[in-house]
């Protein structure tokens, strides 16, 4: 069976099967460039990425859902398990970067962009839609290593999100909502690595989580984004940022005050460190495609040399 460009088409089965979908975008689609970006580190119990196949946990209105997304032949193949298994693969075009619009985007500006555009022409950038998710996750992120992130976000949507049903190549969750994350004790937060100043960031953006992501999702611009999401005590630019990318996929974010990123859009544009103000001014000339820019960076492979051993995080937990 063939199906038109762009669209999908979903198939009634038997409730111990999948519903199944197959979404064909108009564009070239790197599904693991794109989807696969969400992922946060590689024990992410949201995220899994086996072989050729991305595997989702998701929360939808009617309960946790499993999304399984797989390429061939130009086609997108997606099966989902779970009450909101419908809703999942409602989402399906819109993680593939339907919505990306890189129309006004000039990759020719500079020769290390122009050949990673040349030799990545499905990057897409995807868009979750799932903003407090985001936010709780940018929060955890803050000030401290990938490493440490990764842990305390596995630790925690591991122990208070809902199971994620279907197959899944191993143990999976949906984050929690605002309203459990509100609800998870102090002592949790400490157990997981989260400080208590990122701890208390979180309890209280949750108090307002589902008011704040109706009303980013509403809000007609980057900056009135900006300004809903940093108008939360502890979250700034680069808390906002990060939010913003990966739930909206943001064109122009750019994590200002991140410990690593002004270093590397330096040395990839010019061969040398630079800090926020001079990564700013580099990817001023693409101004609303910024985000375009530092992700085809990061596919060309070219990486500042590590200047010395890898940060061994202190543990205070047992202090």
């Amino acid at each position: 069976m063939t199906f038109p460009a762009d669209s999908v088409t979903a198939a009634a089965a038997s409730t111990a099967s999948p519903r199944e979908l197959v979404y064909r975008p108009k564009h070239e689609l790197d599904l693991h460039r794109t989807v696969g970006f969400l992922r946060r580190g590689r024990t992410d119990p949201t995220t899994v990425i086996d072989g050729s196949v991305i595997w989702r946990a998701v929360r939808t209105p009617v309960g946790p859902a499993t999304l399984a997304l797989r390429s061939i032949s130009g086609e997108v193949r997606a099966s989902a398990w779970g009450d909101g298994a419908e809703h999942a693969l409602e989402t399906v075009p819109v993680l593939c970067g339907r919505d990306d619009d890189a129309t006004d985007f000039d990759a020719a500006q500079h020769p290390l962009i122009a050949e990673s555009a040349r030799r990545h022409p499905g990057l897409r950038l995807t868009r979750s839609g799932e903003v407090f998710d985001a936010l709780a996750c940018a929060i955890i992120e803050q000030k401290v290593t990938g490493m440490q992130a990764f842990g305390a976000w596995r630790w925690l949507v591991s122990r208070y999100g809902e199971r994620a049903p279907g197959p899944t190549p191993r143990p999976m969750f949906a984050a929690p909502p605002a309203e459990q994350w509100h609800r998870i004790p102090s002592w949790d937060f400490h157990r997981a690595g989260v400080e208590p100043p990122q701890a208390r960031t979180i309890a209280r953006a949750a108090e307002r989580g589902d008011r704040i992501a109706k009303a980013v999702r509403m809000a007609g611009s980057g900056a009135d984004r900006e300004r809903i999401l940093t108008s939360l005590p502890g979250v700034g630019a680069w808390t906002s940022a990060e939010t913003r990318i990966r739930a909206l996929g943001d064109p122009d974010g750019v994590g200002v005050g991140d410990y690593h990123l002004a270093h590397e859009v330096g040395f990839a544009l010019t061969g040398k460190r630079t800090d926020d103000s001079g990564m700013l001014e580099l990817l001023a000339p693409w101004a609303g495609q910024r985000q375009r820019v530092i992700r085809l960076m990061f596919a060309s492979g070219v990486r500042e040399p590590r200047r010395g051993p890898r940060l061994a995080p202190e543990d205070h937990r047992e202090r």
